[in-house]
């Protein structure tokens, strides 16, 4: 009986013993990670009917420009309407994300970029007019 229960001691000891050492490959920084940021622009700045337009988002996380974003987006839709279109954006390199795009009609409309990033997920959305 007393090599049973020392056995099962031992047992449970280096069972203790495999589950610390399987914590230890876990981040135990104090610092969260940084998160991804984007900033949304438009060339050109000023967007007039029938004429490309190209938006671009601008990932970053910190100081680094993001150039292995999982996924990017660009949900565009005038002011108003319920159509949306979703359009993935081409990378450039450099945390650069765009798409090149020809508005028929002027007026308000919405940009909202969806970033998938290094475990992370970020919507941004600006307002923007289209003049003719």
């Amino acid at each position: 009986m007393k090599k049973m229960i020392i056995g099962l001691a031992v047992l449970l000891g280096l069972l203790a013993g495999c589950s610390n050492q399987s914590g230890s490959n876990t981040n135990n920084s104090s610092e969260p990670p940084q998160v991804v940021e984007v900033a949304i622009k438009f060339v050109p700045e000023n967007i007039t009917t029938n004429e490309k337009a190209k938006i671009e988002a601008v990932v970053t996380q910190g100081k680094d420009k993001v150039s292995d974003a999982d996924e990017v987006k660009f949900e565009i839709w005038k002011s108003g309407q319920d159509k949306h279109d979703m359009l993935k954006a081409k990378n450039e390199g450099k945390g650069i994300y765009s798409i090149t795009k020809t508005f028929k009609d002027e007026g308000q409309y919405y940009v909202t970029a969806h970033v998938t990033a290094r475990d992370m997920h970020t919507m941004p959305n600006q307002k923007f007019t289209v003049e003719k």
